[in-house]
């Protein structure tokens, strides 16, 4: 079985996303979705969603190094997932995304220096990183 999957690398000024397939389990970059306090335009979401069909959706869940939630922000993005859900009636799956954004920023970094650097790029590849992940351990259960 073949899904098309969408990951989300949830913040409150941005919001990253990634498509990626489950039979190769790779992931490309979408888009960076500008957000206010957290809240998306959710038009814009629902345009990319349209436009791609998943079949799933992925969450980046927010946690410390040791997996404990972060008091601002872990809520927040199960909040999100839970609107996805609710909004677009997918299935949506949180995923822990533990030093997303930090392999996100050398990845880009090692491909094209300090100036692919810039914040959405960043986000979204972080989502890519996130949808790898989460496609990593479905193997490996």
């Amino acid at each position: 079985m073949s899904r098309t999957i969408m990951a989300f690398d949830y913040g409150t000024q941005s919001i990253g996303s990634a498509i990626g397939q489950e039979i190769t389990g790779t992931a490309s970059p979408l888009k960076a979705f500008k957000a206010t306090d957290g809240i998306p335009h959710w038009d814009e979401i629902e345009k990319q969603i349209k436009e791609w069909q998943p079949d799933l959706l992925v969450v980046g869940l927010p946690t410390d190094l040791q997996g404990n939630a972060l008091e601002t922000i872990t809520p927040r993005a199960k909040k999100f997932a839970n609107r996805l859900h609710g909004r677009f009636g997918l299935p949506v799956e949180l995923h822990d995304e533990r030093l997303s954004t930090k392999e996100a920023r050398s990845e880009l970094f090692s491909q094209g220096g300090y100036k692919a650097l810039s914040k959405g790029k960043i986000d979204c590849q972080s989502a890519v990183v996130i949808l790898e992940s989460w496609f990593e351990r479905q193997w490996s259960v």
